[in-house]
């Protein structure tokens, strides 16, 4: 069997990470005239939970944007959006419009650092959840056979906010001679 496809996380994620993944895998698909396949990040991570929770629970993989932001989305079981990927600043509000509801599980790195925030009864936290090429299978397989492909030349991650690049705090400096 010969390879047919590439898969790749679309993001949001590391800037840098996604960067070199999307142009590898860009490089590849023009070098073997071989499509690219797509994969958001979140998608992907909730994939990879739907059968750890409950009927009506619905599913936030939350990745880490530093400080007390994350980049969320939240899917029903089914994986259909419920609300779709936003940059959020986390505080003890963040997500009552659903879990005044029902249920919903947090998990990836981002979810870490909003266990104490979020206290609501109906918010579960999933620890050691991260994304990972082996849960893409699924997903870019019936990516594959419904021919959803990306335009190579034009594909770009899903950065969800532009970079800013920053200057060092500890600057090293050249020894004294």
């Amino acid at each position: 069997m010969s390879l047919q496809a590439i898969a790749v996380s679309s993001g949001p994620g590391s800037y840098t990470g996604l960067r070199i993944g999307v142009s590898q895998a860009k490089g590849l698909c023009y070098g073997l005239g071989i499509p690219l396949i797509g994969i958001p990040t979140p998608q992907l991570m909730a994939s990879m939970m739907r059968d750890r929770v409950g009927e009506g629970e619905l599913l936030c993989p939350m990745i880490d944007a530093r400080r007390m932001e994350v980049y969320a989305t939240v899917f029903d079981r089914s994986l259909n959006t419920i609300r779709p990927t936003a940059a959020d600043i986390v505080d003890e509000n963040s997500y009552a419009d659903l879990l005044d509801k029902q249920s919903v599980v947090f998990f990836g790195d981002g979810a870490a650092k909003c266990r104490s925030v979020i206290t609501h009864p109906n918010a579960r936290f999933i620890d050691d959840i991260h994304p990972l090429a082996i849960g893409m299978v699924p997903l870019a397989e019936k990516a594959f056979q419904e021919g959803r492909f990306q335009d190579t030349a034009y594909f770009e991650p899903f950065y969800l906010k532009e970079f800013v690049a920053t200057v060092p705090k500890n600057k090293l400096t050249p020894p004294v001679k």
